[in-house]
């Protein structure tokens, strides 16, 4: 072999006379793609240029709208009768001369520095016509002591709200509102000039007010979004979206390359053409084939192998085992999931009819995909096998992610693109529960839609398909890691102890936390369906006493509690303060608000009075709603709310997240927040509102029936000087606090709590209810 000579392989006259075909044709592609980009960047930036001059041209029109009613509210309150009437105490009178003579004025009022009067006129009525809007404004006047300006109700009945603080010898004595017409605003707004395919729109925090244009552009409108002076409102544009120039290059660039590219192939041809009468001038013969199209080399080029494709796997979940059927009771479809007891009202059989009746919904409605997860109770294999099988009788395409909390299964129909999911999960209820929590295109079943899965069953108005549909296995768990920690990322590490109560969020929920950077040490994180230490339910006090000793022991930062499948949340402070879930959302409405000012928060009627003040004095509109998180999110995609939260600890956060209750994701949301203040987490949270308050109080529901009770105390409790509210069983609102008795959804029991100013007020609230419960049921079992 030592020194063999080796030859490089030389073209063929048809290869020479292909290549440059091909690169002429190839260079004529390019130049044309370049030319388009350019073409298209040269409209891009007129319609940019065209749509920021009427966003600024809106900006200014709103703005000289705004000032010429501040100047009317300051020339208002100015006026001797409006003076002397706040000085004397009158604020009706004062409210009555505030309006006369101001053009368009639809209501006055003056209030006390206390708002007392201002909350305590807030009516259900009052807060659907924009009466926490007013609240919003008044707080926000006081607290930045300067006339404030917001836009109130919905979108038929929009008004401008005007407040402003009244000053006496330098002291605030008092605040007044006006409410105007929507309609110069709006028309400021409308006589902007936009070109086609462009869009512009005045908004307030993330409700559009007035919208114009291609609506289709409203998601990227931030980009060119330009905020209007002493004001919370800004006018957002938007252009299509033109992605940049190849290589980078703006337009001019582009048309220069493409005539390059043009001048390149034209030499390609000129080439070819050259080459060809140089070879009849030498006498050489073409070769055969030679006049061939370059359509006709690659039609005659050899097909490439096609490579095998990996199959997804199946698994027959026919195969699973199956326990003594039982019959199928409606009592187990609830308010807003299915719940159970494994070998008495649900198995496998059971559990296969639910899954025909999910997948024949979705087959009515087109689709097709479903995620399934399941926590770690004993029965979640055989009752998920079931599941499956029915959702594949059905037609239906299943991703099992196996062993997963129940967030993790909802990001899955998220991230896999599926739009459904079941969670076989009994949450928070003991081992021998089981039941299924349920998303059909994006949405939560409850109450009708959850019973009708029941009626499809008895009436036996099932769809089966020809043949099963398909079954793959997914592990979702590392991009559900990846999604939160490149979300959160903490400022500085915090120690924190991480109890699990041997749910299924042992494993994940940890892992999550480290990853956006706390120190973690796990406590009953080892995932056992007997839960061997404690019942895995954070609201009960008594279930944190090994969390709250063992972050005493480590000095840890904070203690972080879930719930038996992960999707509520429970807190304890090194001090073994116990911080209930309706005061963290305080903290988390803070935060969500400083980014997004007049967002709605949605509480259940279990939280704390204090909420609503925090929320409006921080920028928000809080609103009051049932209990449960199917229906809490129907709620917050009704009113399009960022954050909602509930006492049980269920958190849902659309603002960065997808809206779903997922205790992990706010466990990791609250350590962001925590590690921004230097004080610490101790500090931080003791500095939030508080009052005299009790956990969740439950009784044995009378008959066993908690609906039947609810509804005769409704009937006949009568409470002085209190406002009364029905939304969710009864609460009963007094100045300085407030009770409730509600029906538990989930199980048989009565549901209370209490809070209240002082122990004071607390001991009078709890003794009038007692009194009205024993009216009701002399032997009730009274526990408080």
């Amino acid at each position: 072999m030592v020194g063999q000579k080796f030859e490089r392989p030389q073209l063929s006259a048809e290869q020479g006379r292909l290549l440059r075909r091909v690169l002429a044709v190839a260079c004529i592609l390019l130049a044309g793609w370049f030319a388009w980009s350019g073409w298209q960047q040269q409209q891009d930036s007129s319609r940019r240029s065209s749509v920021q001059q009427a966003r600024d041209g809106a900006v200014k029109s709103v703005q000289g709208v705004l000032d010429a009613e501040y100047k009317r509210m300051a020339a208002q309150l100015a006026r001797t009768d409006v003076q002397t009437a706040v000085a004397a105490g009158d604020h009706a009178n004062a409210g009555v001369h505030l309006a006369d003579g101001w053009p368009g004025v639809e209501a006055a009022s003056v209030f006390a520095p206390s708002l007392q009067s201002a909350y305590a006129a807030l009516t259900a009525e009052g807060a659907r016509v924009g009466g926490y809007g007013r609240l919003a404004t008044l707080e926000a006047a006081i607290a930045q002591n300067r006339p404030v300006a917001w836009i109130v109700g919905d979108g038929a009945t929009r008004k401008l709200e005007l407040a402003a603080p009244v000053h006496q010898d330098g002291r605030l004595v008092a605040v007044a509102s006006v409410q105007l017409p929507f309609d110069p605003i709006r028309n400021a707004v409308e006589q902007a000039r936009i070109g086609d395919g462009t869009y512009l729109a005045l908004r307030q925090g993330s409700v559009s007010l007035v919208e114009r244009g291609d609506t289709g552009l409203n998601g990227g409108a931030e980009a060119l979004a330009a905020r209007i002076p002493d004001s919370e409102w800004r006018v957002a544009a938007a252009v299509p979206d033109v992605a940049g120039g190849p290589l980078g290059l703006d337009g001019p660039g582009c048309f220069m390359l493409a005539g390059v590219l043009l001048l390149l192939a034209l030499l390609a041809n000129y080439a070819d053409r050259f080459a060809r009468r140089r070879k009849g001038e030498d006498g050489e013969d073409a070769e055969a084939g030679s006049d061939q199209t370059l359509a006709e080399s690659v039609a005659r080029s050899p097909e490439p192998p096609v490579e095998a494709t990996s199959k997804v796997p199946v698994i027959d979940s026919s195969a699973a085992p199956s326990t003594a059927p039982v019959a199928i009771d409606g009592g187990i479809f609830r308010a807003y999931d299915i719940r159970g007891i494994v070998g008495q009202t649900l198995d496998a059989g059971v559990a296969e009819l639910i899954g025909h009746a999910i997948g024949s919904l979705m087959h009515e409605q087109g689709l097709e995909d479903i995620v399934v997860g399941r926590d770690g109770r004993l029965s979640g294999p055989e009752l998920a096998g079931g599941l499956i099988k029915g959702l594949r009788k059905a037609g239906r395409n299943v991703i099992d992610i196996g062993l997963a909390p129940t967030p993790l299964t909802y990001f899955g129909a998220y991230h896999l693109r599926a739009g459904s999911c079941v969670s076989v999960t009994g949450s928070h209820n003991p081992p021998d529960y089981n039941g299924f929590k349920i998303v059909v295109g994006g949405e939560t079943l409850s109450g009708d839609t959850i019973t009708d899965l029941y009626a499809r069953i008895a009436e036996d108005r099932l769809h089966t398909a020809p043949s099963p549909g398909r079954l793959e296995q997914r592990d979702i768990n590392d991009d559900y890691v990846e999604r939160v920690a490149s979300d959160v990322q903490i400022e500085r590490p915090l120690k924190v102890v991480v109890d699990a109560g041997n749910g299924v969020a042992g494993e994940l929920g940890p892992r999550v936390l480290e990853a956006i950077g706390a120190e973690v040490t796990p406590l009953y994180c080892e995932i056992d369906g007997t839960f061997p230490n404690h019942h895995p339910d954070p609201s009960e006090p008594h279930n944190l006493a090994d969390l709250i000793r063992m972050v005493d022991r480590l000095d840890a930062d904070l203690g972080i509690a879930f719930d038996g499948d992960g999707d509520r949340l429970g807190v304890v402070t090194r001090d073994g303060q116990n911080i209930f879930p309706d005061r963290l959302l305080m903290l988390f409405a803070a935060d969500v608000l400083e980014r997004n000012p007049g967002a709605v928060i949605i509480f259940d009627v279990k939280c704390t009075g204090h909420l609503p003040g925090y929320i409006l004095r921080h920028g928000g509109s809080p609103l009051m709603w049932k209990t449960g998180h199917s229906l809490i999110k129907a709620k917050m995609r009704e009113t399009d709310a960022e954050l909602a939260g509930e006492m049980s600890g269920h958190f849902f956060f659309k603002e960065r997240w997808y809206g779903f209750d997922d205790g992990i994701y706010a466990a990791a949301r609250l350590l962001e927040i925590l590690a921004m203040h230097p004080d610490g987490p101790g500090q931080v949270l003791a500095g939030l509102p508080d009052g005299v308050s009790t956990p969740e109080i439950k009784l044995e529901a009378p008959d066993g029936n908690p609906h039947a009770f609810v509804d005769a105390f409704r009937a006949q409790a009568t409470f002085e000087g209190a406002r009364l509210s029905t939304i969710d069983g009864l609460r009963v609102d007094w100045p300085d606090g407030w009770g409730l008795v509600r029906a538990s959804n989930t199980t048989p029991v009565l549901v209370l709590r209490f809070d209240a100013d002082n122990k004071a007020a607390l001991d009078r609230i709890q003794a009038a209810f007692r009194e009205q419960l024993l009216a009701v049921k002399a032997d009730l079992k009274l526990t408080f």
